[in-house]
């Protein structure tokens, strides 16, 4: 298979099975999540400034006291690379065109120079956190496989559609094969690793808030 080949087959075959399971695995993880089902709590509730599921929401999404200065790499380059992340995904003029002929939607994209930028800070922020994961002692200790594959998928689309974009390394044909099928890889292996928080950590904050704001309990 020649690269004008593979090519066609991860934009083509490979794109449509990546996608399936990609789907497929999304709904049947939230089925299986959503269908625990909870027993009614028949108690009074608690009516307490601040213990409700937005509030928790808003409060877990900034860093806890004190927590910023002791750990800053963490969280400022958690909020960089998930920040810049989200811009090079959803803000790519390629990527608006995708979504646009699969879907039919589609919105405004930023310039190229700036995707361009955003990329490299991105990579730059991920490195800083996976350093920071590896030279603290407690933190790569607590770190286990799922951690470092779930940073490896995300970081090897960045990495390719960088070098692609810049025409460095590989041909550009065979560079851009290998960006989409490692995006290819990262939509198959979401939906079972720890990168199935893209669609779960905001509704487990929302449901641990409101449960406890019952309680009249702020988390």
């Amino acid at each position: 298979m020649d690269q004008l080949q593979f090519l066609t087959w991860v934009r083509g075959p490979g794109l449509n099975l990546a996608l399936l399971v990609f789907v497929l695995g999304v709904l049947w993880r939230l089925i299986e999540i959503y269908g625990l089902g909870r027993k009614t709590d028949l108690s009074a509730p608690r009516h307490v400034p601040g213990a409700s599921g937005w509030a928790t929401i808003a409060r877990r999404s900034l860093p806890a006291p004190g927590l910023l200065k002791s750990s800053p790499v963490t969280y400022i380059g958690g909020y960089i690379f998930h920040v810049g992340l989200a811009v090079v995904v959803f803000l790519f003029a390629p990527h608006v065109a995708l979504v646009d002929a699969l879907v039919g939607v589609t919105w405004p994209a930023l310039p190229s120079q700036v995707i361009d930028f955003a990329t490299v800070v991105t990579m730059v922020a991920m490195v800083a956190v996976l350093v920071d994961r590896h030279v603290k002692w407690a933190k790569r200790f607590l770190s286990t496989f799922g951690d470092w594959f779930a940073w490896l998928l995300t970081f090897l689309p960045l990495l390719t559609g960088w070098l692609a974009v810049q025409h460095l390394l590989l041909p550009y044909t065979l560079m851009l094969a290998l960006h989409i099928l490692s995006v290819e890889l990262l939509l198959v292996c979401l939906p079972f690793t720890k990168l199935f928080h893209a669609f779960t950590s905001f509704g487990s904050r929302w449901f641990n808030g409101t449960m406890n704001g019952h309680k009249g309990v702020p988390v």
